[in-house]
């Protein structure tokens, strides 16, 4: 399988996103629905605390790719949603260090939305994954 990254949009040496991901002959592709904080016990964490949020969103899509047999380097496209944009932009250096660590370079859309499924629900991502 080859991917290719179509106009990356850096800051400084750090990746923002690409504008697109070209993938040749990938053999699986896994969809993944919306992923958000949520504790052992089903209930959202880190109230308030965007940078929490994000960190504890991205274990829960990282564990749920590895359950789907793939790597967090296997997802081509993300998309976050979030109720506050302005606190999301203020804290995105935790995601896109939390990607760069996992070498996952995707297409992505970052968008506000006036709600989540859950009032406590700061940032919400789904992913595509192909390998």
């Amino acid at each position: 399988m080859m991917i290719n990254e179509i106009g990356p949009r850096m800051a400084g040496e750090r990746l923002m996103y690409d504008r697109a991901v070209r993938v040749d002959q990938p053999r699986s592709w896994l969809f993944v629905s919306g992923h958000e904080a949520r504790d052992d016990d089903g209930g959202i964490a880190h109230r308030g605390d965007m940078a929490g949020q994000m960190e504890l969103t991205l274990r829960r899509l990282g564990e749920t790719v590895a359950e789907g047999g793939m790597k967090m380097a296997d997802v081509v496209q993300i998309r976050v949603f979030t109720t506050d944009l302005t606190s999301c932009k203020a804290h995105y250096g935790v995601l896109l260090d939390a990607l760069a660590a996992v070498d996952c370079r995707p297409a992505s859309l970052l968008a506000e939305v006036s709600a989540l499924s859950d009032e406590d629900m700061l940032i919400a991502i789904e992913a595509v994954a192909v390998c």
